[in-house]
Protein backbone atom coordinates (compact mmCIF):
# COMPACT_ATOMS: atom_id res chain seq x y z
CA UNK A 1 0.00 0.00 0.00
CA UNK A 2 1.14 3.47 -1.39
CA UNK A 3 1.00 5.76 1.76
CA UNK A 4 1.37 9.41 1.66
CA UNK A 5 4.67 11.20 1.86
CA UNK A 6 4.29 12.05 6.17
CA UNK A 7 6.37 13.53 8.40
CA UNK A 8 7.27 12.73 11.48
CA UNK A 9 5.62 14.86 13.66
CA UNK A 10 2.95 14.05 11.73
CA UNK A 11 3.10 10.61 11.93
CA UNK A 12 3.75 10.81 15.68
CA UNK A 13 -0.11 12.32 15.84
CA UNK A 14 -1.55 9.60 13.77
CA UNK A 15 0.08 7.00 16.06
CA UNK A 16 -1.22 8.84 18.97
CA UNK A 17 -4.42 9.07 17.51
CA UNK A 18 -4.54 5.29 16.93
CA UNK A 19 -3.70 4.22 20.19
CA UNK A 20 -6.43 6.41 22.32
CA UNK A 21 -9.57 4.34 22.22
CA UNK A 22 -12.17 6.84 22.15
CA UNK A 23 -10.22 8.70 18.98
CA UNK A 24 -12.35 6.96 16.30
CA UNK A 25 -10.67 6.36 12.47
CA UNK A 26 -13.27 8.95 10.95
CA UNK A 27 -11.87 11.71 13.12
CA UNK A 28 -7.89 10.32 11.51
CA UNK A 29 -9.57 10.51 8.24
CA UNK A 30 -11.17 13.85 8.84
CA UNK A 31 -7.38 15.04 9.61
CA UNK A 32 -4.76 13.27 7.58
CA UNK A 33 -7.42 11.85 5.07
CA UNK A 34 -5.85 8.27 5.89
CA UNK A 35 -8.44 5.56 5.72
CA UNK A 36 -8.29 2.84 8.35
CA UNK A 37 -6.65 0.34 5.92
CA UNK A 38 -3.62 3.24 5.84
CA UNK A 39 -3.41 4.03 9.64
CA UNK A 40 -3.59 0.34 10.08
CA UNK A 41 -0.75 -0.23 7.45
CA UNK A 42 1.11 2.66 9.02
CA UNK A 43 1.23 1.49 12.30
CA UNK A 44 2.29 -1.84 11.39
CA UNK A 45 5.54 -0.12 9.41
CA UNK A 46 6.36 2.36 12.02
CA UNK A 47 5.54 -0.30 15.01
CA UNK A 48 7.34 -3.24 16.37
CA UNK A 49 5.77 -6.81 15.18
CA UNK A 50 4.44 -7.66 19.37
CA UNK A 51 3.18 -3.52 19.77
CA UNK A 52 1.45 -4.14 16.40
CA UNK A 53 -0.49 -6.93 17.21
CA UNK A 54 -0.73 -6.04 21.14
CA UNK A 55 -2.84 -2.73 19.50
CA UNK A 56 -5.22 -4.65 16.51
CA UNK A 57 -6.21 -6.90 19.49
CA UNK A 58 -7.21 -3.43 21.43
CA UNK A 59 -8.79 -1.87 18.41
CA UNK A 60 -10.28 -4.84 17.43
CA UNK A 61 -12.16 -5.03 21.01
CA UNK A 62 -13.08 -1.37 20.96
CA UNK A 63 -16.68 -0.08 19.59
CA UNK A 64 -15.11 3.68 20.13
CA UNK A 65 -12.68 3.22 17.71
CA UNK A 66 -15.65 3.55 14.61
CA UNK A 67 -18.46 5.55 14.70
CA UNK A 68 -21.51 3.79 13.31
CA UNK A 69 -20.23 1.31 16.28
CA UNK A 70 -20.55 3.80 19.17
CA UNK A 71 -23.33 3.98 21.82
CA UNK A 72 -22.95 7.84 22.67
CA UNK A 73 -22.61 10.31 19.83
CA UNK A 74 -21.49 13.60 21.97
CA UNK A 75 -20.34 14.71 25.54
CA UNK A 76 -16.76 13.11 25.35
CA UNK A 77 -13.52 14.42 25.71
CA UNK A 78 -11.96 16.17 23.03
CA UNK A 79 -8.36 16.64 22.45
CA UNK A 80 -7.39 19.88 21.63
CA UNK A 81 -5.20 18.52 19.29
CA UNK A 82 -7.76 16.59 17.61
CA UNK A 83 -9.58 19.43 14.57
CA UNK A 84 -12.86 17.18 14.30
Amino acid sequence: MNLPNLNPETIDRIIEMAWEDRTPFDAIEAQFGLLEKEVIALMKHEMKKSSFRMWRERVNKRKTKHLRKREFIAGRFKSQNQKT
